[in-house]
């Protein structure tokens, strides 16, 4: 996603599919006995979302964790093998992959009592798609039939409803595609898809400052840059009720600082350790820290929207920055052989991951990259900015990525960091860079088609390069539409196959989960989206 819950856009530096079984031991050397309060809650190292907490709103880590606590959708994905689990859905039934009739669970209710019925669904998938919203996650809805007519490439819309959107009921609705999705379900497990109660049409901005879900935790309160605390919900009927009190999302502005309140037993769970403590983490915590595979890469993108970086000529510019970046040595030495250099766009272990799409251009050969950034008329000014967020651990990796650059092909590289993980996605998705800048992502769902059709497809909603090529669009129209998830994977292993010929954005390497948590909680694990499994965290008694 972007961003997301998804699909999101991530905030950690240490950092289809990995379908394993990921997590780590019981805190305490191990042992799980003891008693738990299910009445107390547990800290999360976490950032200020970018966004109101809307649905349809947040494709970054920040808001997507709290978001994908407060709400759920018709299904989700099992942390424990990534395999799609029926939530608010009792059945999704289709014959053709294009017209899906959904059933719903009665009973579900939202946390201010109100029942979640079908078109809390169709009117809050309307709202998102409609431009006049201004939601960020507005392109996730372009399947469904009648979305152009709500949100046209130009002009004004016609309609403010779908017509690929009908409900039947109280318990049945339908949703027609403009073509084949073999996959569309698989979507639906992302936080967009989430259903609103009919409060919020009444007042959309309050309810992104003090939302109301349907999920296993509700909101308390949102301290801005300090804490969004929410508490778990008595009548929430998914199969993942919480065996804690709720969550609290504390805001850092550095992941040492994190580190340190961790140590401390200030914070329960990490999201990422820092770099500077990849080497000593595991000593430090012993059976609480952890080292799981996570479906995540980190890239550097680059903004293709300024002329000075736009044009056939400037992609071997990339390609020959890329090229110089000595991902082997960056990888051992500054993040400790945490990750893995990446050589695709696609993330290691993700169903459709295929080794090597990157070829040559994410090999490290100096000469080389040299003559191709020559080649493509150097890089503006000679001098090559990568904007990142400071609160995320990304200084030491990005100072040495600038050094390789530097030092293999003369062109100045420097860092630009932005203070918090808010303010650099604000200046990525606003258009205001003109260079490059670091993009993680980690999967929404778990197919190869997130890592691409998401990001790189014209128009999506987590296509913060606005790069556009017609043969990869093509490609991916084309996988969309083929008669079963196989073919899908396959389709976007050949869409994925374009981007070197563009290297729209720089392939680095790919993550792991290097987390750990305090002595206060057990049953601590992590999924391949690089989640703890929320609801499953006990806090000692």
């Amino acid at each position: 996603m972007p961003v997301a819950a998804r699909a999101r856009w991530l905030l950690a530096a240490a950092t289809s599919v990995v379908l394993v079984a990921t997590g780590c031991g019981d805190s305490g050397g191990g042992s799980s006995s003891g008693s738990s309060d299910a009445n107390k809650a547990f800290s999360y190292q976490s950032n200020e979302p970018q966004n109101p907490l809307q649905p349809a709103n947040a494709n970054e880590v920040g808001g997507g964790r709290i978001i994908q606590n407060l709400f759920k959708g018709l299904v989700d994905y099992d942390p424990s093998n990534a395999k799609i689990r029926m939530q608010v859905a009792e059945k999704i039934d289709t014959s053709d992959s294009q017209t899906f009739d959904i059933t719903l669970k009665d009973g579900w209710k939202f946390h201010d009592g109100t029942p979640v019925h079908a078109r809390n669904f169709v009117d809050a998938w309307n709202w998102g798609a409609n431009p006049a919203n201004n939601q960020i996650n507005s392109s996730w809805f372009s399947d469904i039939e009648g979305y152009q007519d709500v949100h046209p490439a130009s002009g004004s819309a016609s309609t403010d409803k779908m017509s690929g959107l009908t409900v039947t009921d109280d318990l049945h609705f339908t949703v027609k595609l403009t073509h084949k999705v073999s996959y569309f379900e698989y979507k639906l497990g992302y936080i967009a898809f989430s259903p609103l109660p009919e409060g919020f049409y009444q007042d959309p901005a309050g309810y992104g400052q003090k939302p109301v879900g349907n999920g296993p935790y509700e909101f308390v309160s949102w301290s801005h840059n300090s804490q969004v605390v929410t508490k778990s919900f008595p009548d929430y009927q998914g199969v993942d009720k919480p065996k804690n009190g709720g969550i609290v999302f504390k805001m850092y502005t550095t992941s040492e600082a994190a580190y340190a309140d961790l140590q401390s037993n200030n914070l329960d769970v990490m999201d990422q350790v820092p770099p500077s403590a990849l080497a000593t983490y595991k000593s430090d915590l012993g059976d609480r820290a952890v080292d799981e595979p996570q479906g995540a890469i980190q890239n550097i993108g680059f903004t293709l929207y300024q002329g000075d970086w736009s044009g056939p000529d400037k992609a071997k510019v990339r390609q020959g920055l890329s090229m110089a970046i000595d991902r082997g040595t960056i990888t051992k030495t500054v993040l400790q052989g945490s990750r893995k250099p990446a050589t695709a766009w696609v993330a290691e272990g993700v169903e459709g991951y295929k080794d090597g799409t990157c070829g040559d251009n994410c090999t490290f050969d100096p000469a080389k990259a040299k003559q191709l950034i020559e080649e493509g008329g150097g890089v503006p000014g000679n001098k090559l900015t990568i904007t990142y967020n400071a609160d995320g651990g990304h200084k030491e990796w990005v100072d040495a990525v600038c050094n390789s650059i530097r030092q293999n092909t003369g062109v100045d590289c420097l860092g630009d960091p932005k203070p918090d993980f808010k303010t650099a996605r604000a200046a990525i998705t606003g258009h205001q860079l003109n260079g490059a800048f670091r993009t993680g992502w980690v999967q929404d769902y778990p197919l190869n088609a997130n890592f691409l059709a998401d990001v790189y497809r014209t128009g999506a909603a987590s296509n913060d390069f606005g790069y556009s090529d017609p043969t990869f669009d093509e490609a991916a129209t084309k996988a969309d539409e083929a008669g079963s998830v196989a073919d899908t994977v396959t389709g976007y292993q050949q869409a994925e196959a374009v981007l070197p010929s563009g290297m729209p954005a720089i392939p680095l390497w790919y993550y792991r989960t290097n987390s750990g948590y305090s002595t206060k909680v057990r049953n601590v694990k992590f999924d391949s989206f690089g989640n703890p499994a929320w609801s499953q965290v006990e806090v000692k008694g």
